[in-house]
């Protein structure tokens, strides 16, 4: 009888398991999109080198410019003392053109030695090229997802992975909770706790001082879960997050979004406390009446 029962109820149970491949296409398609920001933000990271390299490379260029009208004139005065003292000094004149020959074979080797130099830059700008022709092949989008998906392992849980991330994480050990947090939303990323879960991997990076990484996690909470029980908490530690990045303007920008969401409660608060140290007020310019 028990084996009977046992049974009927993984019959039950079947059908309902067959529908989890689609959420995970869904999560699939999410953490491409993530990848497609990560990549943005690689690309910002790489045009600003690129920048700095290329003002580099122009002042190398400028530097060998100067060395070689440097040389050129300095070998055209010498040769003009040279014949001179050949027109004065008749007698010594096979030793002053020793000292010619002398020198015109020093003036080739700096000669050489300026064209090895810029033949290292013309190949510091094609490795610049090349490095430029990578971003955009890693910047270009990703085909569409396959019919594959990643299921959640055999035996984990929705609640038991997110209890054990919350545990380890109010127990200090963040590098686990991270990626227990990371894991829920890769399995479970369309639950009623998934914002908390995003929000949580938010608060990890912040608090480990990584304060682009928690941009990143509040934007998503933001972006992905809109109106959630996270949202005013996210707005705010995204304030927070950038406050400490050095970007005091926009994180003055995001307390007063908070401010005219959420007008009120202890986050509201909190971001007008904010904006007072900073010395903005909590309504923008554009927003006061004029006389």
């Amino acid at each position: 009888m028990k084996l009977l029962l046992s049974t009927v109820v993984l019959s039950l149970l079947f059908p309902l398991a067959c529908f989890a491949p689609s959420k995970e296409i869904v999560q699939l398609q999410r953490d491409m999109a993530l990848l497609q920001d990560q990549v943005r933000t690689m690309q910002r990271a790489f045009d600003e080198k690129m920048a700095a390299l290329t003002v580099l490379v122009e002042q190398t260029l400028d530097r060998v410019n100067k060395a070689n009208t440097a040389v050129a004139v300095l070998e055209s005065t010498v040769r003009d003392r040279l014949r001179e003292q050949e027109k004065t000094l008749v007698a010594p004149v096979a030793g002053v053109s020793s000292k010619v020959d002398q020198m015109s074979d020093e003036f080739r080797f700096v000669r050489e030695a300026i064209a090895d130099m810029n033949s290292r830059v013309g190949k510091l700008q094609a490795q610049v090229v090349d490095l430029g022709n990578a971003v955009k092949i890693m910047q270009a989008p990703p085909p569409p997802p396959g019919e594959s998906s990643v299921p959640a392992p055999s035996g984990v849980s929705a609640q038991a992975l997110f209890s054990n991330a919350q545990r380890d994480q109010l127990g200090g050990n963040l590098d686990l909770a991270l990626q227990q947090y990371q894991d829920y939303l890769r399995y479970f990323g369309n639950t009623d706790l998934a914002p908390v879960a995003q929000y949580s991997v938010g608060e990890i990076h912040y608090n480990k001082g990584d304060f682009d990484a928690a941009l990143k996690a509040f934007d998503l909470v933001l972006e992905r879960y809109p109106e959630n029980q996270k949202t005013p908490d996210a707005m705010y530690m995204k304030g927070m997050a950038l406050l400490k990045a050095g970007q005091r303007t926009a994180a003055a920008q995001e307390f007063r979004e908070l401010l005219k969401r959420y007008p009120s409660g202890s986050l509201a608060n909190r971001a007008t406390a904010e904006l007072k140290r900073l010395g903005y007020s909590a309504t923008p310019p554009s927003s006061k009446k004029r006389r």
